[in-house]
């Protein structure tokens, strides 16, 4: 489970930046207790996040980043030696911080019975791995596997340091396998070390981005996939009752699926006024929202089967402010995700923080706000620092700017100004 991100120097967030999962204290539905315990109390772990801000105002670099750890691991042994330098992408509106490193680092959960908490993170230059650690907390107690700092002077020690017997691998064949250039954990992983590839794995299986419009097809065809594809017993397809109940609940008027067993593909029965049904083409005759929805079924359903963390670009911008309602609802629930997936999502949506219409789904801890400075920085920050009261109408204090993360438009100064720009070209 993800508990922890910090990030600097990429893209619009220039100086670090850290995002928070978990809570104050356990609360049914919101935070959950993530098989840690701090002073003897159990660890509280929130299962979703939503990011609220203006446009342009840093959100979608957020999990930009998220995705760029994750791609980094996945694919710095094998695929960075293919092209010139480390890919990264550092905050370009000032001339330091090209010359500045990336920073990425997680705190996560893992361990299926007894869980333990772990801290891995890097920095980057252009040219290598500047930086890179990994640090086990069994029991409490830190036990540092490894810290690795590039171009460290002899006098202080060697690249790699490796402290105590926490991490039981091949040290120093590891580390002679390892270029400047490739992350020790890709390393690890691809000699098949035990420890390094249990959180390889995590990145791997993790951070999963869905974003609006740009891989609706890609999610349509995995959500197909599921359909179609038989279960280990090789019994009736395990995901058709469930994406069926789905898109029943969804109010999209749909009593059935139909699936071609030669092509996989489908067609949606929808109801008639005479009370029967009809099959539609699904490419051809249904609209975007349900497109929208079906696609989303597959990515999130994987998820929660899983207990995996979703990342949700502009959640509101493919959902009516209804279903986003109640896919947060379904990642607070702990019957409909019993394995602690999490969901982290972007959004305009500002009814997701009010209370008249959808019943607020978010505890105010699950409220981050992006607010991008006049520097052309992004910041990050909880919507808890500006200390509203535990029954105040987030909805109304966000639209009227008490957190921060609203445009600075003035009301009408878009129609005045383009009034003024008219009356100018007819003069």
């Amino acid at each position: 489970m993800l508990l922890r991100f910090r990030v600097a120097n990429h893209r619009s967030i220039r100086d670090e930046c850290e995002l928070s999962l978990i809570g104050t204290e356990l609360k049914e539905g919101t935070a959950r207790d993530v098989g840690l315990e701090y002073d003897h109390r159990p660890v509280p772990g929130l299962s979703v996040l939503g990011v609220f801000g203006a446009n342009a105002s840093g959100k979608t670099n957020l999990l930009s980043a998220m995705t760029a750890m994750r791609e980094a691991v996945r694919t710095s042994f094998a695929d960075w030696p293919k092209y010139p330098g480390v890919p990264r992408q550092p905050f370009k509106l000032d001339r330091d911080s090209a010359d500045e490193t990336t920073l990425f680092e997680v705190d996560l959960a893992l361990g299926r019975h007894r869980k333990v908490r772990y801290t891995y993170g890097f920095e980057l230059s252009d040219e290598r791995v500047e930086a890179e650690w990994l640090h086990a907390y069994p029991d409490g107690e830190r036990q540092v596997w490894f810290d690795r700092e590039a171009g460290r002077p002899e006098s202080e020690g060697p690249e790699f340091v490796f402290e105590g017997d926490g991490f039981t691998g091949n040290r120093e064949a590891l580390v002679g396998f390892t270029r400047p250039d490739a992350l020790f954990l890709s390393a690890g992983a691809t000699l098949n070390d035990p420890q390094l590839s249990a959180l390889h794995r995590w990145f791997l299986n993790n951070l999963w981005l869905v974003t609006p419009g740009e891989d609706i097809t890609g999610r349509t065809t995995f959500t197909q996939r599921m359909l179609t594809e038989k279960t280990a017993k090789n019994t009736e397809n395990a995901y058709r009752e469930r994406i069926l109940h789905l898109l029943a609940i969804a109010d999209l008027g749909i009593t059935g699926i139909e699936v071609d067993p030669e092509s996989g593909g489908i067609r949606l029965r929808h109801r008639t006024p005479d009370g029967g049904d009809v099959p539609l083409d699904f490419l051809r005759e249904e609209s975007f929202g349900t497109h929208a929805w079906f696609a989303f079924l597959g990515p999130m359903l994987t998820v929660l089967d899983n207990g995996t963390t979703l990342l949700v670009d502009e959640l509101d911008s493919s959902l009516h402010p209804t279903l986003a309602a109640e896919v947060v609802r379904i990642f607070q629930d702990p019957k409909a995700n019993p394995n602690n997936a999490q969901l982290i999502f972007t959004t305009h949506d500002a009814t997701l923080l009010g209370e008249a219409v959808l019943d607020r789904p978010l505890d105010r801890e699950q409220v981050w706000i992006a607010a991008k400075e006049r520097s052309g920085t992004t910041t990050f920050y909880p919507v808890t620092a500006a200390h509203p009261a535990e029954d105040e109408d987030l909805e109304t204090g966000y639209l009227r700017g008490r957190y921060g993360g609203v445009p600075r438009v003035g009301a009408g100064a878009i129609a005045r100004e383009l009034s003024w720009q008219e009356a100018k070209e007819t003069a």
